[in-house]
């Protein structure tokens, strides 16, 4: 559809301000205005504004094509009655789109159609106008230079720019500013030259800089912007100048002084240096320097810029550096002439001559010329040894026949006597390079000879210095001077599984150097040191790959240097994975592998390609990635190894556990732990799956547990819940399990809980966790798994707080965190649903925000006001660790704010903008036949729910931490049959274990700190069996804490699959700087 005619007038009674109009006529300038479209049976302008975030904007016109309303969701839209900026920004836009088809536009008053018509021009940008723009500066010149720059602008006619402050606004903001009767800037008739706008830029910036500056200050100093006349200091001077360019501009100049030459009325900066003329010449037994050009007069700090014969020149980087001293130390002096005394003679011509000669031209007189000796420098070092391991040097510096130690007091005066009337000119700068390359590598001087004897500065100095002192000086070496520096080695070793011991070994060796001397080296390289000083006096490098490896690898596997004095170190078998992993990725082709290591490696990496076959009875039902699981299972059980299956939610972890259990001929039973909840689900999954086991699920009294432990040994598989474990453990920890499953083993997370600790006291062949979540909040939760799965595998917990947590989480080391997840990746087994059910239908997240009713508002913002001066005392008084109840408490009480403040306002008889929300797309859901989970993780927010669910004649679950085990169960295969149409369920007690592929919509009704714990309660309807899409509603309530907190949300989820297999979140625990970040205390 082609776009309406806009009316001018109407645009700007529509704004909700001046500055609102014309900030959107400069955004419309500018290009921030996309995805225009028109709608033209529902009279509906659409667009997206680039703001300080991306803004829609919606505009509905009447029948006759004049504006209805708008809409836009930048907060100052609600917030000020009138379109804003973004709204103004769009129907500009819509204006530009007018095209030639409409050759006149009809609208009320001639200014407007002017106005109007730039809209009619297929491309406005043609009919803009460049601006002359033109400098005039006055330069006062007393003791200090004062700059002074007067614009004007215009047409033909040029006006005086009187406010500079507003006419940058103006060119920034792209709005009219009146000069005169005949002269209006206007941004869209209007423009400037290329040059131009560099200089705009360049004073746009400096406005930037004093308004920066005023800010922080306690008191206000008026900005030179808008004051007359406009005045630039030295350093400002210098950007001006450079922002010029090719410009001619004009320029006066008054000084006290007097004799300023006379200018032209157009200048331009000539970028190059001041021809400057000097000559020496003999004044008796002395010299001296005339400058024989005019004095520039400096007219910048920097030294940059000068004002000489009637011009201003941009100097040379060297002119820079010395023309300021020059010019102070000849202002002062008789003809402009400085004179050397006879014992300053070498110091002038090998010091100032070649200087001066880069500054200009020089002139030496001639006779004078006759006695300068210029001579090659060749520079010589001798090098002997000091001591026992020390070394000493002799430096000379050779021109022709003059010889000059640096380092004796006899410097300079050691010419031969028949040359006592010549002047050397030395080569300055080379001798200083060589004289600091010795001062960085630290000799000491005494007696004219230099040395050094500490060993880590002799071996910088032949590694890094003698190299350069090489290319820039001969070099000579006594007999005795024997540094050697081994930069090889030869090194070999073998790594086997011993299938007697069930130990790994492992065996190297350097051919070339003595074992003894092992343990020394490897504490060298673990101190972070470049070199060993061998026992031959000979330098190692340890800066050799192979090297760095090895201590890398020794470090890894918790070894100590002393270690290496053994013939043959011995390992668990776990660490076999580790040990391949990184001799591969090291690339040691040293180290030989054994037949048995390799197929032990192989099997536990590759389970696809197991030997083991499913349970014939389960052959079809298990999927192939369930196979594999199965086979990887096996594979560890068979070398007496556990690890963590940490599939995602709704993959199958219980059948995959059925499979290998029924596949093992048990001596003894196989345990399992799980949350109460979940219980009877492995009952009821083993009845279905593997009818053929004798399950035993210990539950009820006391007496009712004592009666079934007495039968636990004729049982197959034993089902108890982690708070019945607690309670009998002296009774389990008496038994010989075959093999021991942790169900939602994030239930051991807490090394220092009950559950942690007692299901460490289980006797079994193997240990393994289930969990789609193996990392909640800290690493320290994966090494409480891996404690109970693999003990010792990830060292004490001390020890990898120290090797790994530490370093990962506050340090972000990606070689600690690339380590540990060499060390856990072939333990965990995962795999997510997007990558192993293509059929499973799609998941759709959505955020939909709420706004706070006007009565929630103020409750919100007196709580906000109350809760942030309250905390920052309290952070005040008694620091972070001791404040976080009070803390966390206030976090909970806005949240439930947000939710709806009647959850604990007693006769709260308000609304909340969230639950009218939520009442409507609750309406549309169930009109659309979709069936629905509610979380939330307070249940006074789903008594609420409920109480509306009521009113309304929904039927509706609603599971909380008080239900029971098996009505748990019952509810959830009630839901699944058909019955009810919403479930209520508190996050925490319902967000694990449960199948409810009967809903196809999930609504969280309030964001938690952890998405994966949201991502639990998601997948109890994402998961297998399950048909439809599933729409994930998240709801926040927009301008709160919420918004924070799910912007906290976001930031560490950046973690993900930083540590486990791809799905997975790491979380580090709220830290101080987040807590204030919420609350807006930094």
């Amino acid at each position: 559809m082609p776009f309406p005619i806009i009316n001018e007038l109407e645009i700007r009674t529509l704004a909700s301000s001046k500055k609102a109009y014309e900030l959107g006529v400069a955004y419309a300038l500018k290009g921030r205005v996309s995805q225009l479209s028109h709608d033209g049976e529902r009279n509906l302008i659409s667009a997206v504004v680039m703001g300080t975030w991306l803004y829609e904007v919606e505009i509905i016109l009447s029948r006759n094509g004049s504006i209805h309303s708008c809409h836009c969701t930048c907060p100052a839209f609600a917030e000020y009655p009138g379109a804003c900026k973004h709204v103004i920004a769009a129907l500009k836009a819509v204006q530009r789109k007018l095209t030639g088809s409409q050759p006149r536009l009809a609208v009320v008053k001639e200014s407007v159609a002017d106005f109007m018509a730039l809209f009619a021009n297929p491309d406005p940008k043609s009919v803009r106008e460049t601006l002359n723009l033109e400098f005039e500066l006055q330069i006062e010149i007393h003791r200090r230079v004062h700059a002074q720059l007067q614009i004007k602008v215009g047409q033909n006619r040029l006006y005086i720019v009187k406010n500079l402050e507003e006419f940058l606004a103006a060119v920034q903001g792209g709005h009219l500013l009146t000069f005169g009767k005949q002269f209006t800037y206007d941004p869209f008739l209007h423009t400037f030259s290329d040059e131009d706008h560099t200089i705009i830029h360049m004073l746009q910036e400096m406005s930037k800089q004093y308004e920066a500056f005023n800010e922080q200050r306690s008191f206000h100093y008026a900005s030179p912007f808008s004051q007359k006349p406009f005045v630039l200091t030295e350093y400002y001077l210098g950007k001006f100048f450079d922002a010029l360019g090719a410009k001619h501009f004009s320029l006066a100049l008054t000084s006290s002084r007097g004799g300023l030459p006379e200018l032209s009325p157009s200048l331009q900066i000539i970028r190059q240096d001041i021809p400057l003329d000097f000559a020496v010449q003999s004044k008796e037994q002395d010299l001296t320097l005339a400058l024989q050009s005019k004095l520039p007069l400096q007219l910048t700090d920097d030294g940059r810029y000068y004002l000489y014969d009637q011009n201003i020149h941009q100097v040379s980087p060297v002119q820079q550096s010395y023309l300021p001293n020059l010019i102070k130390v000849m202002s002062g002096k008789k003809h402009q002439t400085l004179t050397f005394p006879d014992h300053q003679k070498d110091f002038f011509a090998s010091e100032a001559i070649p200087l001066i000669e880069q500054m200009g031209s020089v002139a030496i007189d001639p006779q004078l010329a006759e006695k300068f000796v210029r001579e090659e420098l060749q520079a010589r070092i001798y090098f002997d040894r000091m001591g026992e391991y020390g070394i000493r040097a002799r430096l000379e510096f050779h021109y022709g026949d003059h010889i000059i130690n640096p380092f004796t007091s006899q410097t300079g005066a050691n010419r031969q006597e028949a040359a006592d009337s010549q002047i050397l000119i030395r080569n300055i700068e080379r001798e200083r390079k060589i004289l600091g390359i010795f001062e960085q590598a630290e000799f000491i001087v005494s007696q004219g000879v230099i040395s050094l004897e500490d060993d880590e500065k002799l071996f910088d100095f032949i590694t890094t210095w003698l190299p350069q002192l090489q290319d820039c000086a001969e070099t000579f070496y006594s007999d005795d001077f024997k540094l050697t520096i081994r930069t090889s080695t030869s090194f070999s070793g073998r790594v086997r599984l011993d299938e007697s011991s069930d130990l790994l070994e492992i065996s190297f060796q350097y051919s070339d150097i003595d074992r003894d001397e092992l343990t020394q080296i490897f504490h060298s390289l673990q101190v972070k040191r470049n070199y060993y000083r061998l026992r031959d006096g000979s330098f190692l490098d340890l800066r050799q790959p192979e090297l760095e490896s090895m201590a890398m690898f020794l470090e890894h596997l918790n070894l100590r240097g002393e270690d290496l004095n053994e013939q043959t170190l011995r390992l668990p078998k776990f660490r076999a994975m580790y040990i391949d992993s990184f001799l591969r990725q090291a690339n040691l082709p040293g180290i030989q592998r054994n037949k048995a290591f390799k197929q032990l490696v192989q099997s536990i990496l590759e389970p696809q390609d197991g030997e083991y076959d499913p349970p014939p009875s389960l052959m079809s039902v298990l999927r192939d990635y369930q196979k594999t699981g199965f086979r990887w299972l096996k594979t560890l059980a068979a070398y007496g190894l556990g690890g963590i299956l940490a599939d995602d939610m709704g993959l199958g972890k219980t059948l995959q556990t059925l499979a290998f259990i029924l596949s093992e001929k048990l001596s003894s039973p196989a345990l399992v732990v799980a949350p109460t909840s979940l219980i009877y689900n492995w009952q009821a999954e083993g009845e279905k799956f593997a009818p053929g086991l004798h399950i035993l699920v210990v539950d009820g009294s006391p007496q009712e547990r004592q009666e079934q432990l007495k039968g636990l040994v004729q049982a197959d598989l034993v089902v108890t819940s982690y708070a019945l474990l607690r309670r009998d453990i002296e009774t389990f920890a008496q038994v010989d399990f075959s093999y021991c499953f942790l169900d939602e083993a994030q239930n051991i997370k807490n090394p220092q809980t009950l559950n942690a600790k007692s299901v460490q006291r289980i006797k079994a062949k193997s240990y393994f966790a289930l969990t789609g979540t193996p990392i909640e909040n800290s690493l320290a939760e994966l090494w409480s798994l891996f404690n109970f799965c693999l003990p010792g595998y990830l060292l004490s917990h001390q020890e990898f707080q120290k090797k790994y947590s530490t370093p990962i989480i506050k340090d972000g080391d990606p070689l600690a965190l690339r380590e540990l997840s060499r060390h856990i990746k072939p333990f965990i087994l995962r795999r997510l649903k997007k990558d192993v059910l293509k059929e499973l239908p799609p998941k759709i997240e959505t955020e939909i925000k709420a706004a706070l009713t006007e009565e929630q508002r103020k409750i919100y913002l007196a709580y906000l006001q109350q809760t942030k001066s309250q905390i920052a005392q309290e952070l005040a008084t008694h620091g972070f660790a001791k404040s976080q109840i009070q803390i966390l408490a206030a976090l909970t009480r806005l949240r439930q704010i947000c939710s709806h403040p009647g959850m604990f306002i007693d006769n709260y008889t308000g609304e909340s903008g969230k639950m009218l929300l939520f009442q409507e797309l609750l309406e549309d859901s169930l009109a659309g036949g979709h069936r629905v989970l509610v979380f939330s993780q307070f249940t006074s927010m789903l008594d609420i729910i409920g109480e509306y669910l009521h009113s309304e004649n929904i039927d509706y679950f609603y599971l909380s931490g008080s239900t029971k085990a098996l009505e748990r169960s019952r509810m959830a295969a009630s839901f699944n049959n058909g019955e009810g149409q919403v479930f209520l369920i508190s996050l925490k007690a319902g967000g694990t274990g449960l199948n409810l592929t009967g809903a196809d919509t999930v609504i969280h009704f309030d964001p938690w700190w952890n998405p994966a714990v949201e991502d639990q309660a998601t997948d109890r309807a994402h998961r297998i069996g399950q048909q439809n899409s599933v729409q994930v509603i998240k709801l926040l309530t927009q301008g709160t804490i919420e918004e924070k907190v799910n912007a906290l949300q976001a930031k560490k989820k950046k973690l993900i699959d930083s540590v486990i297999q791809p799905g997975e979140t790491m979380l580090s625990k709220l830290t101080e700087e987040e807590l204030r970040e919420l609350f807006e205390l930094n």
